[in-house]
């Protein structure tokens, strides 16, 4: 682990109409930091993640990758990238895992984790497969890489999805609840998975109600409540101190992390 910053925000706020969703969020997160983002439904942890990887536009605030901060202009008196290639680029560095593991239904397991970087990064094919293979080794599914995603179970779309991200070689990965919507004997698996990225230094966000995860895989932990980081610091510090009675609260709902 370096000292290196891969993922740095300032600032940053978000609106929907009238409704203040994020209302300025600054986060740093260096090279093999783990940082779970806790909080209830509501608190701005998906539009927090979704900003980032410019899915959303933030109404305000920074956001630099890896040192290269996404450039802004102004439109009709909203923000907007300035440039599409810009955005682009970024989000080839920015792995991004959902909730409901968006993987494409009329493509093969290998043909969606080989989609990216054949005809975004421009690499060839076969190479691509070479390694698409390998990462599906890696997650445990290389057996089902001829499947088609209907096909699987929901434990294997989330790793086929955690195979199709890291084919780009992000520099960060973002994970929106990666296991919420899974039957609770598939969890395991998963986790197992970003565990194991964890320990070989890749940069992860994860939003997630996996307390587990979040005191023993995290080295940083961050509670989100209506738009704010509330309180942040070291699992020890977060779940042993337990400084916010609102996330006392919020961990008492999940047999308080063990």
């Amino acid at each position: 682990m370096s000292d290196a910053i891969r993922l740095s925000v300032r600032n940053i706020r978000k609106s929907f109409g009238t409704h203040e969703v994020l209302r300025g969020i600054s986060l740093d997160a260096r090279d093999g930091d783990v940082i779970s983002i806790l909080g209830a439904s509501g608190s701005g942890k998906s539009t927090f993640l979704r900003c980032i990887n410019l899915l959303e536009t933030a109404s305000g605030g920074d956001i630099v990758v890896d040192g290269e901060q996404i450039r802004m202009t102004v439109r009709k008196g909203r923000p907007h990238p300035e440039s599409r290639k810009q955005v682009d680029r970024i989000r080839a560095e920015l792995g991004m895992v959902f909730q409901s593991f968006n993987l494409w239904s009329h493509m093969t397991i290998l043909e969606n984790v080989i989609e990216g970087p054949v005809h975004v990064l421009k690499r060839p094919r076969a190479e691509c497969i070479a390694e698409a293979e390998a990462l599906l080794e890696k997650v445990g599914i290389v057996d089902k890489r001829h499947a088609y995603p209907a096909h699987l179970s929901g434990g294997q779309q989330q790793r086929a999805a955690i195979a199709r991200a890291l084919a780009m070689k992000p520099k960060v990965m973002l994970f929106d609840e990666p296991t919420s919507a899974l039957d609770p004997e598939l969890v395991g698996e998963v986790l197992r998975v970003m565990r194991a990225l964890a320990q070989e230094g890749m940069t992860m966000l994860v939003v997630t109600h996996e307390m587990s995860f979040a005191r023993n895989v995290s080295n940083r932990v961050i509670f989100m409540r209506e738009g704010l980081i509330e309180s942040s610091g070291t699992p020890d510090e977060m779940f042993a101190t337990h400084t916010s009675p609102a996330f006392r609260q919020f961990i008492g709902h999940f047999g308080n992390g063990q």
